[in-house]
C-alpha cells in the first residue's frame, strides 16, 4: 500500500471454474527444524483463489511469516463451496504444518477437519470470515464497526428524505457478510426512519451473477434508490452495471466495502462516491502474527491475552477475536493513494 496507512471491509472471494489447485511459495508446509525448533511451517487458505482481496491479503500474510523465518504456503480451490477447504486441510495436516491461516467459506463445513488439524497440534487462525472451531479469529473491524460506517453514508447521502435502499451481498452463508446485512438492517431502522430496506439479494461472490443481481434488484424496484453492497464482489459489479447504464448514474447511489484497484475508475469517473474497507495486506499480516504467536505459546487465544507485532499491539477479545482496526472510507481524492 502507498500513502497513508489506511484502516479498511469483504468481502468475498470470486469464483472462477471448479478446478483445485495448490499453490506452494516455498519448502513444503511438513519441513520442519531440528528437534525443539518452533514450526512455522504454514499454510494460508482464502475463500478461494484469483480474488484480488485474498491476492493481497494472502501477500501481507506472506511477508510476515518469511519476516520472521517461517515457511509460508497457499492451498485453496477456485470455487468458494462450503466444503471446498477440507482436502487442503488434510493435506496440511498430512504435511505437518505449524498452522492454517484459513477465511471459512462455511461455518460448520470444515469444522471436523480443523479440530482433526488441532488434534494434531497445529494452531487454526481465522480471518475475513470466522468458523466454530479455531484458536483465534482475526477480524477486520468489529460488526458494529463495519454495519456503521456504511450506514454513515446512507444517513449522509439521505439525511431526511425518504428513500428506498437494497443491500447486495456475496454468498449467503458467510457469517461476517451475514452478520453486516444484519446489522446494516437494524441500524438503519434505529438511526434513519426515512430509509427503507426494500430487499436483500445474493451474488454469491461470482462477477457476472453479482452483476445480475444488480441488474435486477434495480429493476424489480423502480423506486430504488441506492444500494449497499458490504463485499467486493458485489458492489465492484453493481458500480459496473451502473457504468454500463449511463441513464441510472446519479438516480442509483452506491456504497459498498471493496478494492480501490477495482472501484478507482468507477470513483474518478463519478459513476459513485465512496466506498469502504480495511488495509487487507494488514489484515493477512496480523494473522500471520497471530498464529506466530500461538505456536510460540504467547497466547493461547483467551480474552485477556496480548501480544505485540511489527504493525502494532493486541489484546485479544470475548471468543478469541482479535480486531484488526475501524473502517477506512476511499474517494476520489484519497483512492489513488492505495495500490490493492
Amino acid at each position: 500500500m502507498r500513502g497513508r496507512h489506511g484502516r479498511v471491509a469483504g468481502v468475498a472471494a470470486a469464483f472462477a471454474v471448479s478446478a483445485i489447485v495448490l499453490a506452494g511459495c516455498s519448502a513444503p508446509a511438513g519441513d520442519t527444524g531440528a528437534s525443539g525448533e518452533a514450526n512455522y511451517n504454514i499454510v494460508v487458505m482464502p475463500k478461494s483463489l484469483g480474488n484480488k482481496y485474498f491476492g493481497a491479503s494472502d501477500a501481507g500474510a506472506k511477508s510476515a511469516i518469511e519476516g520472521f523465518g517461517g515457511t509460508y504456503s497457499e492451498a485453496g480451490s477456485n470455487e468458494a463451496a462450503p466444503t471446498s477447504q477440507s482436502p487442503f486441510i488434510q493435506t496440511a495436516i498430512q504435511n505437518g504444518a505449524g498452522a492454517i491461516i484459513l477465511a471459512a467459506n462455511d461455518p460448520q463445513a470444515v469444522c471436523a477437519d480443523l479440530e482433526s488439524a488441532q488434534a494434531a497440534g497445529i494452531k487454526v487462525v481465522t480471518f475475513d470470515s470466522d468458523t466454530n472451531c479455531r484458536d483465534a479469529f482475526i477480524n477486520q473491524a468489529t460488526v458494529d464497526g463495519v454495519a456503521q460506517g456504511l450506514v454513515d453514508l446512507a444517513i449522509a447521502k439521505f439525511p431526511t428524505e425518504p428513500a428506498q435502499l437494497a443491500i447486495e451481498s456475496g454468498g449467503p452463508n458467510a457469517t461476517n457478510l451475514n452478520a453486516w446485512v444484519d446489522a446494516i438492517k437494524s441500524k438503519i431502522a434505529e438511526q434513519a426512519p426515512n430509509i427503507e430496506i426494500v430487499d436483500v439479494v445474493y451474488g454469491n461472490d461470482v462477477d457476472a451473477d453479482a452483476y445480475n443481481a444488480a441488474k435486477g434488484v434495480i429493476t424489480a424496484h423502480p423506486d430504488l434508490d441506492g444500494i449497499i453492497a458490504p463485499d467486493s464482489v458485489s458492489v465492484k459489479e453493481a458500480a459496473h452495471y451502473l457504468s454500463d447504464t449511463p441513464e441510472l448514474q446519479g438516480k442509483i447511489w452506491l456504497t459498498g466495502l471493496g478494492l480501490p484497484s477495482e472501484l478507482r475508475d468507477y470513483v474518478k469517473a463519478g459513476v459513485f462516491d465512496q466506498f469502504g474497507l480495511w488495509d487487507v495486506g494488514a489484515l493477512g499480516q496480523l494473522a500471520a502474527y497471530t498464529a506466530k504467536a500461538l505456536i510460540d505459546g504467547e497466547i493461547t487465544g483467551a480474552e485477556g491475552d496480548t501480544f505485540s507485532t511489527p504493525i502494532g499491539d493486541y489484546t485479544v477479545g470475548k471468543g478469541g477475536e482479535i480486531v484488526l482496526g475501524p473502517l477506512f472510507v476511499f474517494d476520489a481524492k484519497n483512492v489513488d493513494d492505495f495500490d490493492f
